[in-house]
């Protein structure tokens, strides 16, 4: 059995994207399992890396390389595929251009149709960011995809998300971290020539307050029993240590326009703005026909559980809800403790046994 996990790149040529064209794009991917057993899709997450996936891959995890062909593909930028940090000039730092979902999955269909030869995938599973593709695969692929499983995301990004993500450049949540991030004093709108530790740690720090339930930080989840003195120290160490040194600044930035911009609704039409068109978010739910396991998390700031649930009303598919009852919000998905990853593990599985 092959269980081939180094990093390979798959060079796409000249690539339409969103906001223009990327002369060379690059999709990065790794595989695990046989590629005569039926395929399984595997896509990062934002902040996510292709080793970072592997808290779902095992023998005694949710993907079974010995039973799937897991295939696990990154993001455009996020450091591995095509990216503002790795892209070289003019398309470098901030002249990269937006990308979105879709231009994603189509770069990933091309992975898989033309490098891997797949003719059919088995189930296309995510969470967060992974999670909105595994919406947009069976939108976008209806006859190539069985089943999806979308943890911790939803078929498009809420308002409310929006003004999360993105503090980094002037958007919502994502307006929260992106601002911090893009009006920082080191930040040079992009043109930095060295790590903007200040909007770094910063976009850290904004973004660490919404990624769990408000009953773990009442329980003081942030000490990990004693790792921690005070939660100034967790977000010092996990979420400022976590993004120096090892994320680019506009590679960030990127990402959070494709998350922003999550909507099924605007595939195929680039003029739509994201979120403007209920009727179309609508049917476009209901066109689905492959099979799907939607995980939410009970205490998700990002991606509530409501929306799931207002989702699972447009679906006509066979689509059963399984909310992840965790304080963790919305890491529960992410691998963050073994709790959530067994009773996400569990429910996957079942899944996936079904016919």
């Amino acid at each position: 059995m092959s269980t081939e996990s180094q990093t390979r790149y798959y060079h796409h040529g000249r690539f339409r994207v969103a906001g223009g064209v990327l002369p060379d794009a690059i999709t990065a991917y790794r595989t695990y399992g046989n590629p005569s057993n039926p395929c399984i899709v595997f896509p990062t997450c934002y902040g996510g890396r292709l080793d970072s996936q592997d808290y779902m891959i095992g023998t005694e995890k949710a993907l079974d390389p010995s039973k799937y062909f897991i295939v696990t593909l990154a993001l455009f930028s996020n450091g591995e595929s095509s990216s503002p940090s790795n892209t070289p000039a003019p398309y470098n730092g901030p002249y990269f251009p937006a990308v979105s979902y879709e231009d994603n999955i189509r770069a990933q269909y091309a992975v898989l149709t033309k490098a891997l030869n797949v003719k059919k995938v088995y189930c296309v599973i995510g969470f967060s960011m992974g999670g909105q593709q595994a919406y947009y695969w069976p939108v976008m692929y209806p006859d190539f995809v069985e089943k999806f499983i979308p943890i911790c995301g939803s078929a498009r990004t809420s308002p409310h998300n929006r003004w999360l993500v993105s503090s980094l450049r002037p958007s919502r949540f994502l307006e929260g971290p992106k601002a911090a991030l893009i009006n920082s004093k080191d930040f040079e709108n992009g043109h930095y020539t060295k790590e903007p530790q200040f909007g770094i740690r910063a976009f850290g720090r904004v973004y660490s307050a919404w990624a769990y339930g408000q009953t773990w930080f009442r329980e003081h989840g942030h000490l990990a029993n004693g790792r921690y003195a005070s939660l100034d120290d967790f977000i010092r160490a996990e979420w400022e240590g976590g993004f120096l040194g090892t994320w680019d600044a506009n590679d960030l930035v990127t990402l959070l326009h494709t998350w922003q911009n999550g909507d099924i609704s605007i595939i195929g039409k680039p003029e739509v703005v994201a979120g403007s068109d209920y009727a179309s978010f609508a049917s476009s739910l209901a066109s689905i026909k492959a099979k799907g396991l939607i995980m939410p998390c009970k205490t998700d700031l990002y991606f509530a559980p409501e929306d799931s649930e207002h989702e699972m009303t447009l679906l006509k598919c066979d689509a059963k809800l399984v909310v992840i009852p965790s304080v963790w919000g919305h890491l529960a998905g992410g691998g963050s403790n073994p709790q959530d990853d067994a009773f996400i593990k569990e429910h996957v599985r079942r899944f996936l046994e079904e016919k």
